[in-house]
């Protein structure tokens, strides 16, 4: 299965902020991870494109980099979408249905859990307990929070989005 993603789309202002960034840390001790932050906060996500501008600015390897990301669950090597979606698949939502809502999130967005739809609206992750247990099953579009869900409720929560 083809993995949906979006091309990179970096502009020459992003990568103009993030030269000040390397430059502002170059040299320094510990920067890698500070520089992942700032890069992340600019672009949204960490595609190779941009860990390959940290390598060369920094002087790290590009396996170092790559190491860092994919360690920390904080960085995302995947864009993510105008209206993130977050299922919460702690124990309370999951044995009140919240993998039924997760498949049928799939199934309507046609992306798998990590990716990004193509027009960059939506993107998907399952969660850990949000602790919002007395709610569940839960589910996330940005800051909103949707609680004791069934899967009938799924088509419309996302056409509110994409309206």
């Amino acid at each position: 299965m083809k993995q949906k993603t979006l091309p990179f789309q970096g502009t020459p202002e992003q990568e103009a902020q993030l030269k000040k960034v390397i430059a502002e840390h170059k040299g320094q001790k510990g920067a890698t991870i500070p520089v992942l932050h700032e890069a992340q906060n600019i672009y949204g996500y960490l595609p190779i494109e941009v860990q390959e501008m940290i390598s060369e600015g920094l002087n790290v390897p590009l396996a170092e980099i790559y190491g860092i990301v994919t360690f920390y669950a904080q960085f995302s090597l995947n864009p993510k979408g105008k209206y993130h979606i977050g299922v919460c698949l702690g124990t309370a939502c999951y044995v009140k249905g919240s993998g039924d809502l997760l498949n049928k999130i799939k199934e309507i967005l046609g992306i798998e859990v990590g990716e990004c739809t193509p027009d960059g609206l939506f993107s998907l992750e399952a969660t850990r307990c949000i602790g919002a247990c007395g709610l569940a099953p839960v589910l996330t579009v940005n800051e909103d929070v949707y609680g004791r869900l069934v899967v009938d409720d799924i088509p419309g929560i996302i056409e509110k989005y994409r309206q």
